[in-house]
């Protein structure tokens, strides 16, 4: 795998890993629910549980997959408009200026996100009645049905990611980058909905989302300054993250 390619699947885990406080509060209640609404029987076998909150969330991070293909597709097209030494910088920069929004919202600085969710909110409601159809969820596939629908809450986070995938170069490398974004707001999500709730509520300590804000934006700034520093062998950008992912980058400045 290239670099950049590399990079970019590192950076979108990084986002749903550190942003993931913002999904504990969007779809963390739905765990939480989907945990509560268990028989006594099935909340006292842990493994029992684990396979309606896996299922879950395997449906929700496939709809980011196909998401991911369907925004990688068409960013594929847009990038043939543009010269191609502009595609990488034009597209990491974007990426960039969305991480940077999204760690000033996790952050609690700026709530940039607010509109895009309010944007999404019309589509959304068409989905509701299905999602409603499913519940109360007794089987592991009504589980994963849930999750898939789910995976089509108006959230500003996942169309920050959404982002990322614009920028891939391809269907594959953006579903990629969407299902690397899922399996990092996973192990929030799994933890919420096993414990009922508490850690949703840790979640939602502002120190705690302060320091995942700043760690965003730190990435965020990475990803700009590798789209217009970068050059020679770090032309595709995000040179800054390619020292995490390549060998022979360790010890070597962000640019040459």
């Amino acid at each position: 795998m290239e670099g950049a390619s590399a990079a970019g699947l590192l950076a979108a885990f990084l986002l749903g890993l550190l942003g993931s406080g913002h999904c504990a509060g969007m779809c963390g209640g739905i765990a939480c629910s989907l945990t509560l609404a268990q028989p006594a029987s099935v909340r006292a076998r842990p493994a029992r549980l684990a396979l309606f909150l896996g299922a879950y969330n395997a449906g929700r991070v496939a709809s980011y997959g196909v998401a991911g293909a369907l925004a990688g597709a068409v960013g594929l097209g847009l990038a043939a408009a543009l010269p191609l030494a502009a595609t990488h910088v034009v597209g990491f920069a974007i990426s960039g200026v969305m991480l940077l929004a999204v760690g000033a919202h996790v952050g609690g600085w700026w709530r940039p996100l607010d509109a895009l969710e309010r944007m999404g909110a019309s589509p959304w409601q068409r989905l509701v009645p299905y999602a409603r159809r499913l519940l109360p969820v007794r089987s592991p596939a009504r589980a994963l049905a849930l999750g898939a629908l789910w995976g089509w809450l108006p959230c500003g986070l996942v169309y920050s990611a959404l982002a990322l995938a614009l920028t891939a170069g391809s269907a594959l490398d953006g579903a990629l980058r969407m299902l690397a974004f899922g399996l990092g707001t996973a192990p929030m999500l799994l933890l919420v909905g096993s414990t009922a709730g508490w850690v949703r509520e840790l979640a939602r300590e502002p120190s705690l989302r302060r320091w995942a804000g700043a760690g965003l934006i730190v990435l965020g700034v990475l990803t700009v300054a590798g789209a217009f520093l970068s050059h020679g062998a770090h032309d595709t950008a995000l040179a800054g993250l390619e020292g995490l992912c390549t060998a022979d980058a360790i010890g070597r400045p962000l640019a040459d």
